[in-house]
C-alpha cells in the first residue's frame, strides 16, 4: 500500500481547517483516514473468497459557540472538500446549544506526537499478495484437518492483512499522523458427534506484525483440539457451583465492565457504577488498567481521538474503582479537570473508548485453577447477550467443561451462568497468569466461587 506522505496530508487538513474557519467555525478538527485490506478464505483446501478493498475518507468536526456538528466524505476532490465543509457548517446552524460542547483546550493537546516507539506498523504486510494470503489460509486449515481423522469437515480458514493510516489536525495547532497494521488468521473445523450432530469450534490469532503470529498450522491444530474436546457435550443439573472463565470468556466479562466505567455511561446514569469512585467494585485480587503504551499492542496509540496525549489509567486498583474513562465532553459533564485521553473517533464523531484494557495477571496457569477446584464449570465459550448495565444483572448462555476432583470430567453445553456483575467481580478468588493479549480487551483466567448454573432439571 502506497501511503500518502505526511506533508501532503497535513496540507490537505490545514486547507480544510482554513475553509471551515473562514466559514464561521470557532474551532475545527479534521480527520484523514486511508486503509488497504486483503482477505483470503479457503475451505477444504480450496479458495472460496479473495477480497481486496481500499478506502480514503475525511471527517470534520466543527464548533461555533456551544454548538457542534460533524460531517464526513470519501470524495477528496476540491469540490468534495468544499461540500464537506459546507455540509458541516450548515449542520451547525441546525444544532442545539449544549453547555458542555467544545473542543479540548489547546493546553491539553500533544505538542510533539511521535508514535514510532509503539511499533504499530508492519510495512512488509503491503507486499503480501493474494496468493500468499491463500497459502497461509490453506496451511492453517491443513493443520486442523491433519491433526485427527475425525476432523473431516470445515467451515473454512481465513487469513487477513490490513494496513492503515490516520491523521488528526485541529485549529488549535495539533497535527499527528499514525500508521498501523494487523495480520490475523482464524480456523473453524467441524466434527460429527453422536447422532449426526455437528460440533463446530474455532481458534484464531492476531497481531500487528506478521512475525508475531503463531505458525499457521499450529493455529489450525489448536482449533481442531478445541473442537474435538466438545464431542459428547451434555448439560448439567441446575445448581450453584464455582465457575472458571478462561481468557476468551473472561474477555467478555471485561468488556461489560469497560462499558460501565465509560464516562458517557456515567453521566447518562446508565451504569451500575455511578457514584462508586473509591469504593470496592471487585476483589482485592483485581487490578485493571487502560494502557495505551503496550509495544505492538492492538489498542496502543500516542494520542487520543482529540489529540490529547495518551495516559496510562488505573481503572480498578486492588478492587477499588479509581477512575472513569472520559473524553473532553464526558470530563466536562462529570466536572473533571481534564479528560483521561480516552476519546475515540468513529469517522468524524467522537465518543469514549478504551486502548488496551487489561486485567492484570496473577500467578499460575488455567490448569492450576482447574486442579484447585474440586467441582465446578470451566467456561470457554459464551453466547447471547444478557446484561443490564444499570443494575449489573448478568446471565448468558455458556459451554465448556465440567470439573470433578480437580480434573476435566466431560464437555458441557446448553447451560446458562448468572450472577450480578458487581457480586461476580467482588467474589473472584483466584486470578491466573495466562494473560491473553490478542485483542485490546486483555484478561487472564479467573475463578468465581459460586454462580448459578442453569442446565437440565
Amino acid at each position: 500500500m502506497a501511503m500518502n506522505d505526511k506533508s501532503s496530508i497535513q496540507s490537505l487538513c490545514q486547507a480544510i481547517t482554513a475553509r471551515a474557519r473562514a466559514g464561521g467555525a470557532d474551532a475545527v478538527e479534521v480527520v484523514y483516514r486511508e486503509s488497504a485490506h486483503l482477505s483470503a478464505k479457503v475451505r477444504l483446501g480450496a479458495p472460496e473468497l479473495l477480497e481486496e478493498a481500499g478506502s480514503r475518507a475525511l471527517g470534520l468536526r466543527v464548533f461555533r459557540g456551544q454548538r457542534v456538528a460533524v460531517a464526513q466524505s470519501s470524495d477528496l476532490s476540491e469540490a468534495g472538500q468544499g461540500r464537506l465543509v459546507a455540509d458541516a457548517l450548515e449542520l451547525l446552524t441546525c444544532a442545539e446549544e449544549d453547555p458542555y460542547a467544545g473542543a479540548p483546550p489547546a493546553e491539553w493537546l500533544e505538542t510533539n506526537p511521535d508514535p514510532s516507539a509503539l511499533e504499530l506498523d508492519d510495512a512488509s504486510l503491503s507486499t503480501m499478495d493474494g496468493a500468499t494470503c491463500i497459502a497461509h489460509a490453506i496451511e492453517a486449515e491443513s493443520g486442523a484437518l491433519k491433526l485427527d481423522k475425525r476432523v473431516d469437515n470445515s467451515d473454512g480458514a481465513t487469513f487477513t492483512r490490513v494496513r492503515g493510516l490516520s491523521a488528526l489536525a485541529t485549529s488549535q495547532g495539533f497535527f499527528g499522523l499514525s500508521q498501523g497494521s494487523q495480520a490475523s488468521v482464524a480456523v473453524s473445523p467441524v466434527i460429527s458427534d453422536e447422532g449426526g450432530k455437528k460440533r463446530a469450534g474455532s481458534h484464531w490469532d492476531a497481531s500487528r506484525f506478521f512475525g508475531d503470529l503463531a505458525p499457521m498450522a499450529s493455529v489450525g491444530a489448536e482449533a481442531a483440539r478445541r473442537t474435538l474436546a466438545k464431542l459428547g457435550a451434555r448439560r448439567v443439573p441446575t445448581q450453584t457451583a464455582p465457575v472458571i472463565f478462561d481468557p476468551e470468556a473472561a474477555r467478555s466479562l471485561l468488556s461489560l465492565l469497560a462499558s460501565c466505567v465509560n464516562g458517557s455511561s456515567i453521566w447518562r446514569k446508565s451504569s451500575y457504577l455511578v457514584d462508586r469512585i473509591g469504593t470496592q467494585v471487585a476483589s482485592p485480587l483485581v487490578t485493571i488498567v487502560d494502557d495505551p503504551f503496550v509495544r505492538r499492542g492492538p489498542g496502543s496509540r500516542a494520542w487520543d481521538g482529540e489529540g490529547v496525549p495518551s495516559v496510562r489509567n488505573v481503572v480498578v486498583e486492588a478492587g477499588k474503582l479509581a477512575t472513569y474513562l472520559t473524553d473532553s465532553y464526558a470530563a466536562r459533564r462529570l466536572g473533571h479537570a481534564k479528560s483521561t485521553a480516552n476519546a475515540s473517533r468513529g469517522g468524524a464523531s467522537v465518543g469514549v473508548g478504551v486502548t488496551n484494557f487489561r486485567l492484570e495477571p496473577g500467578q499460575g496457569t488455567l490448569d492450576d485453577l482447574v486442579a484447585a477446584t474440586p467441582k465446578g464449570l470451566l467456561v470457554t465459550d459464551m453466547m447471547g447477550f444478557g446484561f443490564n448495565a444499570v443494575t449489573g444483572d448478568f446471565s448468558r448462555g455458556a459451554s465448556g467443561f465440567w470439573i470433578e476432583n480437580g480434573a476435566i470430567a466431560y464437555p458441557v453445553s446448553e447451560v446458562t451462568v448468572s450472577l450480578n456483575l458487581d457480586a461476580l467481580l467482588k467474589s473472584i478468588d483466584a486470578v491466573a497468569g495466562d494473560l491473553d493479549t490478542r485483542s485490546s480487551l486483555m484478561s487472564p483466567s479467573f475463578r468465581v466461587p459460586a454462580m448459578t448454573i442453569a442446565g437440565g432439571e
